[in-house]
């Protein structure tokens, strides 16, 4: 019997030896590892640098794009607004296109239908008259 009491108080120390090894962890690393852990952690803030870096020409890029984008709209307007000016101005020239067609149609009627009546008219000196020359002051 005590031979199994001290079988059993030694699996009894070495499981708490064990256990508390396991709980408070091993300090113990190898140099290939620190070396591995070492890499990584500056691969780990080089990765974070250049995180901020694309962050920061995202964000220069995206203020561009909304600058543009205002510039695009503000044409837009500008050009809307011209091709409608463009579009009244076509109209108003068409109609006066028309006027004009329409004032020469007249005109070029009435000199065939007055002269009939001027030939039955005599010319004489009385019935011309002159028109007063304008001055420069008068203007």
């Amino acid at each position: 019997m005590t031979r199994t009491m001290m079988v059993r108080n030694l699996i009894a120390g070495a499981a708490i030896t064990l256990v508390s090894v396991g709980l408070s962890g091993c300090d113990y690393w190898p140099p290939a590892l620190q070396t591995q852990i070492e890499q990584l952690r500056s691969e780990l803030q080089m990765v974070a640098m250049e995180k901020t870096q694309l962050q920061s020409q995202l964000a220069s890029m995206t203020k561009a794009k909304e600058d543009l984008q205002a510039q695009v709209d503000d044409l837009s307007r500008a050009s809307r607004d011209k091709s409608v000016m463009i579009n009244s101005l076509q109209n108003s020239l068409t109609a006066s296109q028309g006027r004009l067609l329409k004032s020469t149609k007249a005109a070029a009627q009435k000199p065939a239908t007055a002269k009939p009546n001027a030939k039955a008219q005599p010319k004489t000196p009385a019935t011309k008259k002159k028109a007063p020359a304008k001055s420069a002051r008068t203007r």
